[in-house]
């Protein structure tokens, strides 16, 4: 494959991916929604390093180790598991533990943690790299669009760091789209439907996660 076909090629599924809904796209609207646009745009940081990671290791060979040990598979897929419902359950539980102290403070409640670059890049990086099926997705398709006579490190690299860019701009947009209703969603109650749905939504992740084979 050529170099020139190999690039567009990968970005078009990759591309295709970063469209689609998934863990990542709740993440960053819920975080942009509740006006929290540095822990944000940490969340999107975090997101793309657990993809150079992913992307670095696959291209040195180490991630398919996933698919080689069923152990190795099983011990990732559970603590990703445990750590989104752990986030889940906590984003949940927070909106019934300050449900009582918004009336007392206008309607307004500092809810989903410190509004914070390094706060928002922990949990993106963590949500990324607890999730084997990234790993397993770069392991399965990331192979196929280097060039044979290509450097294989960094050739997986710059197509990785097409990923990267792709999911940037696609961030941008959730932030902006989201913060433009930010005003309505920053209320008591709306935040509270907004964390209970969102909490749902991750949860329902880890269970699917927790048993997919």
């Amino acid at each position: 494959m050529a170099s020139s076909t190999a690039f567009w090629s990968f970005a078009l599924v990759v591309g295709l991916l970063t469209l689609t809904p998934g863990l990542d796209t709740a993440l960053i609207l819920r975080t942009a929604a509740l006006g929290r646009r540095t822990r944000a745009w940490g969340v999107v940081l975090g997101i793309q390093t657990g993809t150079l990671i992913w992307g670095a290791l696959t291209s040195l060979g180490v991630t398919a180790l996933l698919t080689a040990s069923h152990l190795a598979y099983e011990i990732l897929r559970w603590a990703g598991a445990a750590y989104l419902l752990w986030m889940a359950g906590r984003m949940i539980a927070e909106t019934f533990r300050h449900r009582g102290a918004d009336a007392g403070a206008g309607g307004e409640v500092e809810v989903g943690g410190a509004d914070t670059l390094a706060s928002g890049w922990r949990q993106g990086t963590l949500t990324n790299l607890l999730n084997p099926k990234v790993g397993v997705f770069y392991v399965a398709v990331l192979p196929q669009f280097i060039p044979a006579e290509a450097p294989h490190f960094a050739s997986g690299l710059a197509l990785t760091s097409v990923h990267v860019v792709l999911g940037m701009v696609w961030s941008t947009v959730l932030i902006a789209s989201a913060s433009a209703l930010g005003t309505w969603l920053r209320g008591a109650r709306a935040r509270r439907v907004l964390d209970r749905v969102t909490g749902t939504v991750i949860g329902a992740f880890a269970v699917r996660l927790a048993v997919s084979d």
